[in-house]
């Protein structure tokens, strides 16, 4: 009888084991579950979001180092954050923002300038902030969308959005370096965001991809921040998308 015992491999090390994540909009969602996964490769915390009170939860949940409350849209307040920023930090995420659905001609001034700014425009006052706050080879990761491809009535600011965040995430790899700069594209995920967006539609919503997408289930959260992490973990990726949506372009629907 052969007793031989097959060893087992050696314990893998923390993919982030003293790094510093800032994660913004990381209260609830995409965001906090990305905190919650950094924390558990080793690396210090710092979560931003809109609700202070939600956001001290997080915070506690994942022992951050440090937290601030404030709008990411608002440019004074975002600046003023990296500029208080005590010591350089290795990541910066930003889940903040919403998509924007509905017809141009029933928008006024102000919510088509808010769709634009909460996404292209807090890329580029990110990137801006991150001159010399991210180290050299840290990253910065940003949330986009895949659903907004294909134009449709309603879709004039998501497909906006959507078509140049990937343009836009390119130019800055090439400015920001050796910072890298990633987007990660999703199509539905199940977060508080889509319950608040779809309300009673929600488990229709997802009973229709369970049905329909090739992975036979809904993308979750935790889908998202698993591509995150290795994507600042891995120090060769730049100027990219990564599209996480459970093969729904491949379906109608």
């Amino acid at each position: 009888m052969n007793t031989t015992r097959i060893a087992s491999p050696p314990p893998r090390p923390p993919e982030l084991l003293g790094r510093t994540v800032v994660v913004i909009g990381g209260s609830a969602g995409i965001g906090l579950e990305t905190g919650r996964r950094a924390r558990g490769e080793g690396a210090n915390v710092i979560l931003t979001g809109r609700n202070p009170e939600r956001l001290d939860n997080a915070a506690r949940e994942l022992d951050a180092v440090a937290t601030a409350a404030f709008d990411a849209t608002d440019p004074v307040s975002l600046d003023r954050f990296f500029r208080e920023l005590r010591e350089p930090v290795d990541h910066v995420m930003v889940t903040a923002g919403r998509p924007s659905y509905g017809r141009l001609a029933d928008m006024d001034l102000a919510e088509i300038r808010a769709a634009l700014e909460d996404h292209l425009l807090v890329a580029l006052l990110v990137g801006r902030a991150a001159i010399g706050k991210v180290r050299p080879g840290g990253s910065l990761l940003f949330m986009g969308g895949t659903g907004a491809r294909r134009p449709g009535l309603g879709l004039v600011l998501a497909s906006t959005v959507t078509v140049a965040f990937p343009a836009l995430v390119a130019n800055l790899a090439l400015e920001l370096a050796p910072i890298r700069v990633n987007l990660i594209a999703a199509g539905f995920v199940d977060t508080p965001l889509s319950a608040q967006l779809l309300g009673k539609e929600l488990e229709d919503r997802r009973n229709q991809l369970r049905a329909t997408l090739p992975i036979h289930r809904v993308v979750e959260p935790t889908d998202v921040a698993a591509l995150a992490i290795h994507l600042m973990s891995n120090t060769a990726l730049t100027g990219a998308t990564y599209d996480i949506d459970g093969g729904q372009q491949l379906v109608a629907g």
